[in-house]
């Protein structure tokens, strides 16, 4: 939620991130980290089809996550 109110990291502050469109849940944090890394170091458009192959209509999914 703190990305959303602006005091999220420097990245979300500078850009105006305020919609999640892209999570994937892990059994651990080492494979949380990893995955993150893998997906950090593709391309631009890796990135994009990868949000768009599992959410085309780009929702903000943070309203699927929360009660």
């Amino acid at each position: 939620m703190a990305h959303r109110a602006g005091r999220g990291s420097d990245f979300t502050s500078r850009y105006n991130i305020r919609k999640l469109v892209h999570f994937e849940e892990t059994s651990d944090i080492l494979t949380a980290i990893a995955r993150e890394k893998q997906i950090k170091a593709g391309s631009r458009q890796r990135k994009l089809d990868l949000i768009n192959e599992h959410n085309p209509d780009w929702l903000d999914l943070m309203e699927h996550l929360l009660p």
